[in-house]
């Protein structure tokens, strides 16, 4: 270790910055993999037993007495009572809903909160509450152990995650994996510059703008999810 920089915020910059000389080196190389190892073992150990589940995005900053708020824990609440898991980044707004929409259906809800430089606390509707220092370790737990991604409106973490799943569809990684924006007045506008400019510009391909759908509907997120389970089991 050495003290010629500073101290990193996060794991996540310790490691991104291990090369650097600007930020104190905190573990070795050997150390760093160890702990992705047991991050990634006890995600595995505590969710093997999750079962059916639905990983739900949207913003933090979201309050209680906002439509959305309701919006999401209506469609959280209407996925449990359909037997999916519900699974979040853990934290407030959007996500404290969804959590709260999988305790009012009764089923298990998850939280994969983040190590931040500034606090993010847990929301109180979590029966497994797991903490991941590294985004690529929680990114990961999202994917594998849902059957679908449903997003609300959210920022830039919103906005990474859905494009994460978006591309792990495009590239073949996961296979009939809905991905559902939930709110067109939000969306509707990011799905058109997709296909006005990035499909217009030959950046991706025609059915790549089709691999995911926009509904205001949560019992249309339910017929969606429902079938793209089904078809996942036989594939």
């Amino acid at each position: 270790m050495n003290d010629r920089g500073r101290e990193p915020n996060t794991s996540d910059q310790e490691l991104i910055h291990a090369e650097s000389a600007g930020i104190n080196k905190e573990l070795t190389d050997a150390e760093r993999l160890a702990r992705i190892s047991e991050e990634l073992a006890h995600g595995f150990s505590a969710l093997a037993d999750v079962g059916p589940a639905v990983s739900l995005f949207g913003s933090a900053r979201t309050p209680a007495d906002h439509p959305r708020y309701e919006l999401a824990r209506t469609t959280a609440r209407v996925l449990g009572e359909a037997g999916f898991s519900i699974i979040t980044g853990g934290g407030p707004g959007i996500m404290e809903a969804c959590n709260r929409g999988a305790r009012d259906a009764g089923v298990t809800s998850v939280g994969l909160n983040i190590e931040l430089p500034f606090e993010q606390r847990s929301n109180q509707y979590l029966d497994v509450s797991l903490n991941f220092h590294h985004f690529f370790t929680r990114k990961l737990m999202f994917v594998r152990y849902a059957s679908a991604f449903v997003v609300f409106p959210g920022g830039l973490g919103t906005l990474d995650e859905a494009f994460e799943a978006l591309t792990l569809i495009q590239t073949g990684k996961t296979h009939h994996f809905p991905l559902l924006l939930v709110d067109s007045g939000y969306w509707s506008g990011l799905v058109d510059w997709l296909h006005d400019r990035v499909l217009a510009d030959g950046n991706i391909s025609p059915g790549d703008t089709e691999l995911m759908e926009i509904t205001d509907d949560p019992a249309h997120v339910v017929a969606v999810v429902t079938e793209g389970a089904r078809r996942q089991a036989g594939s």
